[in-house]
């Protein structure tokens, strides 16, 4: 089989113009700033050296106008939501510690303050959280309360004019809250809301837990999480309160308000869809988070890529050591690895144009479909940085394992990505009911037996709009030679074909649940879980082809062509066991798939270097022994 032709060389830069896309100018500004020795990697330092590095480089940060580009303009902000969101990304070149710390800060802390404050509150503490003299904590988590927000078991009692906060248990109790063990002074709580003995759903709270002296507040306790497996930079605490009172001004009342008499009102009916609302207001740190695993994964492949260009094993014939990355099976642990990165990284750089253009008075619609594409990245994304950050630690042997060469910082910090912002498994499920409901109007919480139900009761007589695409992919499948795994019709033909099939096949399963809803569902969850994910790698797919519509360069281009082939091939050769058994690829197409694979690899090894230099990482971040040694 012939694989189409590449340039024989490619300028990075050129590549780095397509890959910085929008906000080209930020990235280049940011690369900048992160160049200062202030910006360090925090190799071997122990967690209170650590905690107070990372604080001082928020500081730096804090003298740059990035941290306020989310923030509106009004109080000193920029009211650049994208670039706001770029910005955390690129942080995640270097001290990912830093990227979560200013996280909390400016995206969750900040943001709540915005996104479900009024100008009560804006006016009041919105400059101060954007110049850092308002440190502050983001408590949403409880030891019994992860993913499942709307049965948190904190309280805020509606009591003489204002509001009693308590956590009632243990399992109430916040845990994992960042800033808390030791630098916020305010935390935004997230509570049950009670008002004349009736609960109205979880709202969130403003609650100073420290006065100025850095004590803890009356009635609020503080512990800290101690050593982490990874983002030691970060004071993870966890917060508890004994009827702390706060006045009625504490709440964030852009959804909702309670008055002097104690009154509640909403401008949202109902109390899941204004539950739901609220947290949709609040994805751009699941973007950030997204976005800075993507980039911690550049950093990991340019540092094998590098490594697998240095070291040698093993000799030819002729006596000379052979190059580690010239071996198939070296760029087989790489290179699909890369080009899903590329990917990635085009459909995130679509997903935040998206959330920055999208307006609060959208169809709600549009912004459910917004909330579960940010879903699907984020988890997709954040698997795919755990499994190649092994693969970049493994392709570098012992040298990968020490952690002077940064691979292994980079492998701790990132791990648990997977499982904050959101558990990914259950991020898919989000995806998954998205298709399955058209996004309906009054969404239900994601409990396996609420979304079991809500299943149950629906009557989905199609899920999603017949296109022409199954006609075109028959037509494509007839073809009788192997060339068509590099026409882009026949790999998007193929990827929407996979995903109408399986969602298709989830409804009738979930049909059945009417005497069963949970047991259904339950047996059912495997495949709702994979009609999250085909769904989501069939957006990656199509962002990257629309990417390339975008490159002017025709030797960049050609690159980007071929990277896109590995990336849809190596996802085909992945799901093979899919393909083959539902009938879309016969057995000699299937062995052709990781055919071409391969061929692939061979004609994208001499551009292996310029495609991991176009990430433009700041050099200072890929400083390792082993690449000098």
């Amino acid at each position: 089989m012939d694989v189409p032709n590449v340039p024989a060389k490619v300028d990075p830069d050129a590549l780095t113009a397509v890959l910085d896309g929008r906000w080209a100018e930020l990235r280049r500004g940011v690369r900048a700033e992160m160049t200062g020795s202030e910006f360090r990697d925090p190799v071997d330092l122990e967690t209170e050296a650590h905690r107070a590095q990372v604080l001082d480089q928020l500081r730096a940060l804090a003298e740059t106008d990035r941290p306020g580009l989310g923030f509106d303009p009004a109080y000193g902000g920029g009211g650049d939501v994208g670039g706001s969101v770029t910005s955390f990304e690129m942080l995640g070149f270097g001290d990912l510690s830093l990227m979560v710390k200013a996280g909390v800060q400016w995206g969750l802390f900040g943001g709540a303050v915005q996104l479900l404050g009024t100008e009560r509150h804006h006016e009041r503490y919105l400059r101060a959280i954007k110049d850092l003299d308002l440190l502050g904590c983001f408590a949403m988590t409880e030891h019994g309360h992860g993913s499942d927000v709307q049965h948190l078991g904190t309280t805020a009692t509606f009591v003489d004019g204002g509001f009693v906060v308590n956590t009632p248990d243990t399992m109430a109790k916040k845990e994992y809250i960042g800033n808390a063990a030791r630098d916020g002074r305010m935390a935004v709580v997230f509570a049950q809301l009670i008002t004349g003995s009736e609960s109205r759903g979880v709202h969130a709270f403003l609650v100073p837990i420290r006065d100025e002296d850095g004590n803890p507040a009356p009635g609020v306790s503080i512990e800290d999480c101690g050593r982490k497996a990874g983002l030691n930079g970060v004071d993870n605490g966890r917060l508890s309160f004994d009827n702390v009172r706060v006045p009625r001004e504490a709440l964030l009342n852009r959804f909702a308000d309670v008055d002097e008499s104690g009154a509640y009102s909403s401008p949202i009916e109902s109390d899941s869809r204004r539950f739901f609302t609220m947290l949709g207001a609040l994805i751009r740190g699941r973007v950030s988070v997204g976005g800075s695993a993507g980039s911690a994964t550049k950093r990991a492949l340019a540092l094998a890529i590098r490594y697998g260009e240095v070291r040698r094993q093993f000799t030819k014939p002729d006596g000379e050591e052979v190059v580690v990355l010239d071996y198939l099976a070296h760029q087989r642990k790489l290179l699909p690895a890369l080009a899903k990165t590329y990917a990635l990284h085009f459909a995130q750089e679509e997903l935040v144009s998206k959330l920055h253009d999208i307006d609060s008075s959208a169809p709600e619609e549009e912004q459910r479909e917004l909330e579960s594409r940010a879903a699907g990245l984020k988890a997709l994304g954040t698997w795919h940085a755990t499994a190649t950050i092994q693969a970049a630690r493994e392709a570098c042997g012992g040298s990968g394992y020490l952690s002077e060469n940064l691979l292994a910082g980079l492998k701790a910090d990132t791990d648990v990505f997977t499982t904050f912002e959101g558990d990914n498994t259950v991020l898919l499920q989000l995806v998954a009911k998205g298709l399955l409901t058209s996004f309906k109007q009054d969404f239900e919480d994601l409990s396996p037996l609420a979304t079991a139900r809500f299943f149950a009761e629906q009557v989905v007589s199609t899920v999603l709009e017949r296109t022409s695409a199954r006609k075109a992919f028959e037509r494509l499948t007839e073809a009788s030679d192997s060339d068509v795994f590099f026409r882009r019709d026949w790999q998007l033909g193929l990827f929407e074909d996979r995903e109408e099939h399986v969602v298709e096949g989830v409804v009738k399963r979930l049909r059945k649940a009417a005497d069963d809803p949970f047991g259904v569902f339950n047996a059912a969850q495997d495949h709702v879980l994979r009609a999250g994910r085909v769904h989501v790698e069939r957006l990656i797919l199509t962002a990257f082809a629309s990417a390339i519509e975008r490159c002017e360069d025709p030797d960049a281009r050609a690159v980007l062509e071929r990277v896109c082939d590995l990336y849809a091939l190596s996802a085909i050769e992945e799901d093979l066991a899919w393909f083959l058994g539902h009938g879309r690829l016969s057995a000699s197409r299937g062995k052709a798939v990781t055919s071409a694979v391969n061929n692939l690899c061979a004609e994208l090894r001499p551009h292996a270097r310029a495609l991991v230099d176009a990430f433009a990482i700041p050099e200072q971040f890929l400083r390792a022994p082993m690449l000098t040694s």
